[in-house]
Formats: structure tokens, C-alpha cells, sequence
């Protein structure tokens, strides 16, 4: 059985066998000095049939349109058929992938090595009585402090922004940050706050002036008790303000044991014994730090950085470490309490990396009007529902009674349970992990004023005009940085308009486009020998068939100087039906309009007398020839006879002129 002989059923004739038939036909026209039709349809290749199926365009058939455009499901890789990825690429940036989803915080742009940064501001905003301070302050007190200005303004954006993510320059800027130097998140908190507190001192409203103190100060003591006469040191009632506690990890596995250590009774004996101002000696003493007052927001810093004595380096400890969803600080204390001292677990910072010097630092934080938590890796927020590592891992557990934390390789995180009835942190859930940095609990509050209030997303407050000015825990934005945004935002949905218009009518065009070419082609091969017809440029077809938006339709190259199509230009041109050719005319312009009447005469006839001029010479050299072989070989009849060399060279200078003018020009 043999397979069907498709390449060889339309097989192009041999280029010599094309060049032979066209001599004997303009050699004809020479001697008859007649041109009939089925000289031209010979000469122009209208012969040819219809192909279909061509890898590429045959360029000497007219009849062939092969190639012109790709196959059904295929592209290019420039032009009206490229890939419709590729055709919106080449528009630019799409603004609206940038577009803020209604339920989702914003977040902040890394600037080179920022992310420590980042991670802080999240959580600063992110506490609705610090975020409601610093909105509180008075214009005048912004315009003289610039960084509280610019974290006013950034705060803002973060809350009404329409972007997905805000800028943080302006504020880093401020600061005078190097945005490609790695630094560390605890020790950025501690200046910041610190920096902070000095310039909210100047305002006069009392909700924003202490904000800073009544959120996260707290005090230690650290009493020196003399076990000989039983009094405590002068020093022993000084308190001092802590903004955070720095618990030590090295060799501990849980929050528990870490703050029992940082509570532990010292025993100074031996050469370490204490001088007893009332003793008037060195006695034995016990010392230790006593918790005198806590914050509401309990920032708990894990020193997992330890410098090695014989490198003279840091490294850091990357060893599981446990802590509880909720803390209860009662006991703690040094001074009972009848206050409620539990705390929720709010927020987490994490640094991943082995190194201290580098790495990556991201924060994992609870909305406190959802009880939701969200990761924010700078520009990327991600919702992990109501558990600060993510729902559904199988690596989680209750521990209703006794403190239970689960044994998790280094390096993994143990998250919440799979159970998802209740919202906030019940008293056994516990928490592991390897890169926990900063550990940020909440205080518990009882009173109605402090009852979780229903959410009002960010990205709906611009819907409704009176609701504009108010964050989404009521509290009203400070006016001329709730107008800047406005605008900002009004440019940037504007933007969003604007692209998605123009990839609509870029799209719509590209089809119609799409859609022209192939009804147009398909119209395009002449179906009898008998109908009419005109010749178009190849070039012009070619740009036409593979432009968004083509030029004008440009006869001109295809002329000859009589304004007709000259058989030289076969390989140029293609033979198109009437009513394509109407439909290109109508919509495109241009021309001329060159009919099948339209075939040289006058050019036709100089090819002919070209060729037979060539075949002449031909003749004449090859008589030439023959004639000086007879005479050099002795054998040329009737003697030899003297000529003028300047009558021959003159004469071979003539043929070998009309040789190369017949040459050059057959």
C-alpha cells in the first residue's frame, strides 16, 4: 500500500525548464510580433494552479497565498499573529494587577534590604489604639516633626489606599535608612519607639502625647535583697522602663522557661558576694528582676543571636522554641493583682536564613477586628485565617491542661490545631518554631468599650462620600492626608480605566484585524481562468496580512516605467480576485489599480528582441570560434589574408558589448 504522493502531485517545474519555455515564447513574440493570452498566462505564471498547504509562500505562483498567515491555532513571534500574552506585554504594566482586594491590608515596597523595617511598620499599624494616636496628632505638630509626618501619611495609605502596596521611600527616606544594608528588626523597634515618643511629646492630645508609653512601657526593678539583714538595696526601689523583654533561647525550649529564667533568683557568694550598705560589709545576697507594671502590648524579643567568644562572631540559634497562643502574666508579677493579666498572641516576626547579618524578615499579625491573621512579606499579604502559621497543617495539637509543645524538626513550624470553633486562642494552643524572632502579645481586655467591633474594609471606603474620612475602626484620617490620597487614588483608578480601555481596543482591533485577513484571503485565489482580476504587490500583501495597522495599499514597486506589470516582477506579485481586491481598494486607498489588462506590451517585446539579440551573439561568437580553431589548426581552405587590427578589435569591443547588454538584460 502506498502513501498518498502529496509532494509530488503540484511538483514546481525545474527553474531550467521555466527559463526554456520563456525564451521560445519571446522568441516567437520576436518573429510574429504577436502576443496572445496564451503567451501571458505562460509568461505570468497564471498557469499555476491554487496551491494549498505550503510550508511557505511560493513566490514564483501568483496563485499561491500559502504562508501569508499562520496555521489555525498557531502565532508568530512579532506582528498581528503573535501570542495574545505577548501582544498585552507589549502595552506595559497592567495597573490593575496592583489593584487592592477589599478585605486584605496593604503592603509595603522592599527598597534594596528593608524588610526589617517593613515588618515593624505592619505591626505598628496594624494596632488600632497606635494606629488612632498617631491620626489624632495636630497638623501643626506633623509639619514640624518629619518623621511623624511621614508615618501619619504612610499609615494612611496603608488603610485607604486603593494599591495593593505603598511606597515606603518616602518614610525610609526620612529616617535617613540605607536602603541596601541589612539591619535588625528589634533594635529598629527600639529606636523607632523611641524616636517616636520624643516627637509625640509635643502634642497636646492626650490619646496621641503617651501613646507610645501607655502601649508598650512597662517596669523592672532589680532588687538586690541582703540575706544577712534582710534589706533590700537603696537601688532595689528604682523602676525602670522597658519597652520589650529580651529572653535569652540558648538551651531552652519554651516561652515559659525563658521567662522563668529572666525571673530567676542570682546568689551572689564567694568572691561574688554583695557590699551591704547597712552591714557596712560584703555579705551573701540573692538579686533578681521583678516585673513592677506591664504594658499593654508585651513585646517579647528572642535573643537568638550569641557572639562565640573564639571566632569573635554572632551566630544565630535556629532551635524550636515554644510559645503559647495565650500568655498569662498574673503570677509574674511582683506585687498581686486583681487586674486581668492574660495576653492573645498578636503578632510574630520571623527571620528566615541561617545568617544574622542577612536573611529575610517577614511579620505575621493579627487584625483585631477579625481575629484574622495575615502574613506580610513586603508587597505580598497573604491571609492565613485564624491561626498565626496557617490552617490545615497536620503538624498541630491542643493542649488543654498541662503545657505540651510539640517536638518539630529544626527548622519546621508546628501551627494551630485543625479544629476552627473557636476564634481566639484557647489556653492550651501552642506554638513552635525555629525562626520566631519577636513574639508581640496583646492584653486581654473585659470592658464593653473593648469588645471586637464589626470590620469595614479599606478599600470600601471611597464608595460612599460621608463615610470617606474614617478608618476602618471609625476613627476619622487626618483631613489633608485623607485629601492626598483621595487624589492619589482617583489617578490611580483612572489609570486602571485608562489600560484596561486600551487593552480592549487593542484586543478588539487585533481580532477584527484577525478576522479581515482570513475572510480576505479566502476570497483572494481567482477560481476560473476566465474571471477578472488584479495584480497586488507581494511586499504590500505581506505587511497587510501581518499588521495591527497597515499603511495605505502600495502598487508602485510592482510597475514598470509604462505604469504596467513587467514580467520580471512574477516573483512580486499576486494574482487577487475581483472582490478582494474591491475590498482592499475600498478600505485601504492607495493603488494603482493594475487589472489583468494590465500586462506590459512594450516590455514584453524589448525581452524579446533582448533574447533574440543573445542568441545572435551567441551564433556569431560560436561561428568565430570555429572559424580560428580551422585557422589554427591549419586547416582553413582558399589561404590567409591580412586585416586591420583596428578594424577587429573595434569589432570585438562591439560584441562583447552586445553581449553583455543581452546578458544583463535576458
Amino acid at each position: 500500500m502506498t502513501g498518498p504522493a502529496t509532494r509530488g502531485k503540484h511538483k514546481r517545474n525545474r527553474q531550467g525548464d521555466n527559463v526554456n519555455i520563456t525564451s521560445e515564447i519571446l522568441r516567437k513574440i520576436h518573429a510574429t510580433g504577436e502576443i496572445t493570452n496564451e503567451d501571458v498566462d505562460q509568461l505570468y505564471m497564471i498557469w499555476k494552479p491554487v496551491c494549498k498547504g505550503c510550508r511557505v509562500n511560493t513566490k514564483d505562483n501568483p496563485n499561491c497565498f500559502c504562508g501569508l498567515i499562520p496555521p489555525p491555532n498557531g502565532s508568530r513571534k512579532s506582528g498581528l499573529w503573535q501570542k495574545v500574552s505577548d501582544i498585552v506585554h507589549a502595552l506595559g504594566p497592567d495597573p490593575c494587577k496592583d489593584l487592592r482586594a477589599a478585605e486584605s491590608p496593604a503592603g509595603l515596597t522592599n527598597l534594596g534590604a528593608t524588610c526589617y523595617a517593613n515588618s515593624i511598620l505592619q505591626f505598628l499599624y496594624m494596632n488600632r489604639s497606635f494606629r488612632e494616636g498617631v491620626f489624632s496628632v495636630e497638623p501643626d505638630v506633623l509639619k514640624q516633626q518629619p518623621v511623624l509626618d511621614q508615618l501619619a501619611r504612610l499609615f494612611a495609605q496603608l488603610h485607604a489606599s486603593k494599591m495593593a502596596f505603598i511606597d515606603s521611600a518616602p518614610f525610609i527616606k526620612t529616617l535617613e535608612l540605607d536602603n541596601g544594608a541589612q539591619q535588625d528588626s528589634h533594635e529598629f523597634l527600639t529606636l523607632l519607639l523611641s524616636l517616636l515618643e520624643g516627637c509625640l511629646s509635643h502634642s497636646k492630645v492626650p490619646k496621641a502625647r503617651t501613646i507610645v508609653q501607655d502601649l508598650f512601657r512597662g517596669n523592672v526593678s532589680h532588687v538586690t535583697k541582703c540575706l544577712k539583714c534582710g534589706r533590700d538595696s537603696e537601688a532595689s526601689s528604682k523602676m525602670e522602663a522597658f519597652y520589650e523583654l529580651e529572653l535569652n533561647v540558648k538551651g531552652l525550649k519554651t516561652l515559659e522557661e525563658s521567662l522563668d529564667e529572666y525571673l530567676s533568683v542570682e546568689e551572689l557568694q564567694g568572691d561574688n558576694q554583695y557590699f551591704c550598705e547597712s552591714c557596712k560589709t560584703r555579705v551573701d545576697a540573692i538579686r533578681s528582676i521583678k516585673l513592677r507594671t506591664l504594658p499593654d502590648v508585651l513585646n517579647i524579643q528572642l535573643k537568638r543571636c550569641v557572639f562565640l567568644p573564639k571566632t569573635t562572631t554572632k551566630k544565630k540559634i535556629t532551635s524550636a522554641f515554644c510559645f503559647p497562643g495565650e500568655l498569662n502574666m498574673q503570677q509574674r508579677l511582683s506585687e498581686p493583682s486583681q487586674m486581668n493579666w492574660i495576653y492573645d498572641l498578636s503578632a510574630v516576626l520571623i527571620h528566615k536564613g541561617t545568617a544574622v547579618n542577612s536573611g529575610h524578615y517577614i511579620a505575621r499579625i493579627k487584625d483585631e477586628s477579625t481575629a484574622q491573621w495575615w502574613e506580610f512579606d513586603d508587597e505580598q499579604v497573604s491571609n492565613l485565617g485564624h491561626h498565626p502559621f496557617g490552617e490545615g497543617s497536620s503538624a498541630a495539637k491542643i493542649v488543654h491542661k498541662e503545657p505540651v509543645c510539640l517536638d518539630i524538626a529544626e527548622g519546621m513550624d508546628a501551627v494551630r490545631p485543625q479544629s476552627s470553633e473557636s476564634v481566639v486562642s484557647s489556653y492550651g494552643e501552642r506554638f513552635s518554631s525555629s525562626d520566631a524572632y519577636m513574639l508581640m502579645y496583646k492584653r486581654r481586655h473585659t470592658s464593653e468599650n473593648d469588645e471586637r467591633r464589626p470590620m469595614v474594609h479599606a478599600a470600601d471606603h471611597f464608595a460612599a462620600e460621608v463615610n470617606e474620612r474614617f478608618s476602618n475602626d471609625g476613627f476619622p484620617l487626618p483631613a489633608y492626608v485623607f485629601e492626598n490620597i483621595k487624589e492619589f487614588n482617583a489617578s490611580y483608578l483612572d489609570a486602571c480605566k485608562e489600560y484596561k480601555l486600551k487593552k480592549e481596543n487593542e484586543m478588539n482591533q487585533v481580532m477584527e484585524r484577525r478576522e479581515e485577513v482570513r475572510s480576505i484571503l479566502s476570497e483572494a485565489p481567482v477560481q476560473s481562468a476566465e474571471a477578472p482580476f488584479y495584480w497586488i504587490s507581494l511586499d504590500w500583501l505581506r505587511m497587510w496580512a501581518d499588521t495591527t495597522t497597515p499603511s495605505v495599499l502600495d502598487n508602485t514597486p510592482i510597475q514598470c516605467s509604462h505604469g504596467k506589470v513587467p514580467v520580471s516582477k512574477v516573483g512580486s506579485i499576486k494574482r487577487l480576485s475581483a472582490e478582494a481586491w474591491t475590498k482592499l481598494f475600498s478600505k485601504y486607498g492607495g493603488g494603482p489599480a493594475l487589472s489583468n489588462a494590465d500586462y506590459c506590451i512594450a516590455c514584453l517585446t524589448d525581452n524579446a528582441k533582448y533574447v533574440v539579440s543573445a542568441d545572435s551573439y551567441r551564433d556569431r561568437r560560436t561561428l568565430m570560434r570555429d572559424l580560428a580553431s580551422s585557422v589554427l589548426s591549419g586547416n582553413c581552405p582558399g589561404g590567409t589574408y591580412y586585416i586591420s587590427k583596428t578594424w577587429y578589435d573595434f569589432n570585438h569591443f562591439v560584441f562583447l558589448f552586445q553581449y553583455i547588454v543581452v546578458y544583463v538584460t535576458d
